[in-house]
């Protein structure tokens, strides 16, 4: 019995529904941006009049809205969330199911150690992972080539957005699986998962509607990666990157580790 292969086919699924998901997200969002430009209006002194804290819920604060690259970052946050949704559930799921569907037993008893069957099924989370970043990245290339009438070079800016994503996905996948590993009840794992997500997302709100909050910024990984950041610097923050690395190793390790110690419903 390959478990990685297995893996992938039990998440087939749920794959394709999140990559459909992903597209229908950035093309919607690229024909609202199109909509906008052809009304030959400037979207950015609109914006302006709007409060703050508006700006900072929809996102739209600090981008230039009559570029198609400024518009991508406003929705680069809808991207990120839908995206570190699907990671932190598939990190709990991979770990927690066997569990949850009592087919431990029928896992467990053949000749293969519980860090092989992780490692396995991390492994084909880790392909999940990269076929929906792969879907995002070819998606936001495609169709905001179709709107950008400008002629602005945007690629460069799709793809440093698009590792960004990577690297939040990673973070969520491993905090995910973290979680079940811990938890000694796999169905209360995802809800878990979903909840730490949405306090971090909360946080880097709070942090962007109020500046005297930001060493809170490294509570929530969504602040690494902000699309106005990254936009404006045209690269990953090393600082970040290295934030970011070590939160993974952590969160595989603390995975392998409870997850090996506790017994199992079977």
């Amino acid at each position: 019995m390959n478990i990685f292969f297995r893996e992938l086919k039990s998440h087939r699924n749920s794959l394709i529904f999140w990559s459909i998901g992903m597209i229908a997200l950035i093309g919607a969002s690229m024909a609202k941006y199109a909509a906008y430009a052809s009304t030959g209006q400037s979207m950015g002194e609109l914006i302006d009049q709007f409060p703050k804290m508006m700006q900072t819920i929809f996102g739209i604060s600090g981008f230039d809205l009559s570029k198609a690259s400024g518009f991508f970052g406003v929705i680069f946050m809808y991207v990120a969330l839908m995206a570190t949704i699907h990671a932190i559930l598939l990190g709990s799921d991979v770990i927690s199911k066997e569990e949850r569907d009592r087919t431990s037993e029928f896992l467990f008893v053949k000749p293969l150690s519980r860090s092989y069957a992780v490692t396995s099924k991390l492994l084909s989370g880790l392909v999940n992972l990269i076929i929906i970043n792969i879907v995002t990245l070819v998606s936001s290339i495609y169709f905001t080539a179709i709107v950008n009438k400008t002629g602005e070079p945007v690629n460069k800016d799709i793809m440093i957005l698009m590792a960004g994503l990577f690297f939040l996905q990673l973070i969520f996948f491993t905090i995910g699986s973290a979680i079940a590993g811990i938890s000694r009840k796999p169905k209360s794992a995802p809800g878990a998962a979903t909840t730490t997500l949405l306090v971090t997302f909360f946080i880097y709100f709070i942090v962007n509607l109020n500046d005297k909050l930001d060493i809170l910024k490294y509570l929530t990984p969504f602040k690494y990666f902000d699309a106005r950041n990254l936009l404006a610097d045209g690269k990953l923050d090393p600082l970040y990157i290295t934030l970011s690395s070590a939160i993974i190793v952590v969160m595989l390790i603390s995975t392998y580790v409870f997850y090996n110690k506790r017994d199992l419903n079977v």
